[in-house]
This record gives C-alpha cells, sequence and structure tokens, in this order.
C-alpha cells in the first residue's frame, strides 16, 4: 500500500494526536496530501511539522484548528481546505471523546450531550459538508471511526457507546444514500488502543468506569494495546481504489481479513456481514419464538 493514495487528497479530522495522527502518518506514507483538524492549535502546529518531514515536495499538509460539532468551524475548515485542494477524495471522520464516566443519573448532562455532539454528529457535519463535493466528483471516500461501544454495552460510559452504535448505523444509512453517486461509505473497529483516552479512563478509576473494566483496561495498558497502524492501514486501503465498491460495512482492523475483501466483493454487496444487525432466538438455535 506504499502508493495507494498517490495524488489522492485526505480530511482527517482529529488527526494532531493518537489514531488520528497514525492515520495522517500513514496516509502521507501512501503518497497523499492531507488536511488535517483538530482544536488544540499547539498539537496541530506540532503534527503539521512532523507530517510535512515525511512527505514528497510534492504533497501537502494543511492544518485547520476548530470544533467538528460547532457548524460554522465545519463550514470555514471544509471550505478553507476546498479552495487548498480543487479535489478531495477522502474524509476520514475521527475526531471523539470519550466524555462522562459514571452512572448514567450521576453524569453531568452537558458533558454527555457534548459527547454525542463530537463523536456522532461532528461526523454528520463533516459529512454533510463534504457530501456535494463528492458527488459533484461521482467519487469519495468516507471511513468513520467506531469504538467498543458499538458492538457491546459499556456501562457508565454510556455516551461514548450510544454515540460509537449511532456512528456505525449513520455510516449504514448514508451508505445506501449514496450508493448511486460513487461514494464508499464504511466504519473501521480499530481495536483497544493505548492512546491518551485510555490514560483517560485509568484517571477515573475503578468507581467510576467500574471494576472489571477498569482492570481490563489496566492489562491493555500492560501488554501495549492494539498497534495503532492496524486501523491506519486499514484506513489507507479504504481509502484506495483497492476498497471501491466496498460500502456500508463495518470493518474490525483486528480480526477482519480486510486485505483480502476486493475478492469477495459480491459476496459483501450482497449480504449483510460486517453489520449492525438484531439477533433473534432462531440465531441461537432457540426455537420457542417461531411462528
Amino acid at each position: 500500500m506504499t502508493s495507494a493514495l498517490e495524488n489522492r487528497v485526505a480530511f482527517i479530522t482529529g488527526g494532531s494526536e493518537g489514531l488520528g495522527l497514525a492515520i495522517a502518518r500513514a496516509y502521507v506514507a501512501a503518497g497523499a496530501s492531507i488536511a488535517i483538524c483538530a482544536r488544540d492549535e499547539a498539537r496541530l502546529e506540532r503534527a503539521r511539522e512532523e507530517l510535512s518531514s515525511i512527505g514528497h515536495s510534492d504533497q501537502r499538509v494543511e492544518v485547520y484548528a476548530g470544533d467538528v460539532s460547532n457548524l460554522d468551524d465545519v463550514e470555514r475548515m471544509v471550505s478553507s481546505a476546498l479552495r487548498a485542494f480543487p479535489r478531495i477524495h477522502i474524509l476520514v471522520n475521527n475526531a471523539g471523546i470519550y466524555g462522562p464516566k459514571g452512572p448514567l443519573e450521576e453524569s453531568n448532562w452537558k458533558s454527555w450531550v457534548q459527547t454525542i455532539e463530537i463523536n456522532l454528529l461532528g461526523s454528520v457535519l463533516m459529512c454533510r459538508a463534504l457530501l456535494p463535493h463528492f458527488k459533484a466528483n461521482r467519487y469519495g471516500k468516507i471511513i468513520q471511526l467506531s469504538g467498543g461501544g458499538a458492538t457491546g454495552p459499556l456501562p457508565r460510559i454510556s455516551a461514548y457507546a450510544a454515540s460509537k452504535a449511532a456512528v456505525v448505523r449513520f455510516a449504514e444509512t448514508l451508505a445506501e444514500e449514496v450508493r448511486e453517486d460513487g461514494i464508499d461509505v464504511n466504519t473501521i473497529a480499530p481495536g483497544g488502543l493505548n492512546t491518551r483516552m485510555l490514560d483517560e479512563l485509568l484517571e477515573a478509576g475503578p468507581e467510576l468506569v467500574g471494576q472489571d473494566f477498569y482492570e481490563r483496561m489496566l492489562e491493555q495498558k500492560a501488554h501495549g494495546g492494539t498497534p495503532l497502524e492496524l486501523g491506519a492501514n486499514l484506513a489507507v486501503f479504504l481509502g484506495s481504489a483497492a476498497s471501491d465498491g466496498i460500502t456500508g460495512k463495518l470493518i474490525s482492523a483486528v480480526w477482519d481479513p480486510w486485505d483480502t475483501l476486493p475478492e469477495h466483493l459480491a459476496d459483501l454487496q450482497g449480504t449483510d456481514v460486517y453489520t449492525l444487525r438484531r439477533i433473534v432466538p432462531r440465531d441461537r438455535g432457540m426455537d420457542w419464538a417461531d411462528q
């Protein structure tokens, strides 16, 4: 995948640190020019310096300070990016937060709502801003970032869990809406990552996140977690022409054979594999609900 994104341009949200920065590195290494955004200007400038140092002279790195949950910021950043790059091919919606920890009734309501605004509505706003451009060019790649809350409950981290499940269903829905426009929309499950967000969970302590979850996070911290490069490499694949036609899927960077998916395109387009679906009793060998 070393030149998989040559001559392509990507907009990556939350690209100044953690997985977002790892994706930005992988994109530059794969030949792309990039625009990244984040709220912290100092981190953005550090990211710009690093990313500019690893690209070729014909690759560009643009940075924009802003909040993806703020409509004015999103419109300003996307407009600036489209002036800098007449063509954008890929949108990676990576920006996200854990939000409040603890029992729902004790959570700070403004923080709970802010988590939905950043994790879910921020990605919706970014899609909404770039979709006219993608549709006009009859091509685009939208990559959403999921999390553990999408496929299983996360007690005491309810805003994060709810937002990440919604991110996946939004991606599935948008994929159907733009299927005839040459736009692929997919979601990445990157695995358990040792980033600043993990440190935030550990700092909250077992009294807020729960003893079992806290101990799992301690074990993840000790063993290194999932390498950031796995999710970043999957993001490169989903941003490349190799993944054309793969859409509406939630793909695990750790468990799924994503690099072979082009060989199974007909199966992927004709089934609901790699999607969120309701489980009924028959799926688990129970016949008591059959009519």
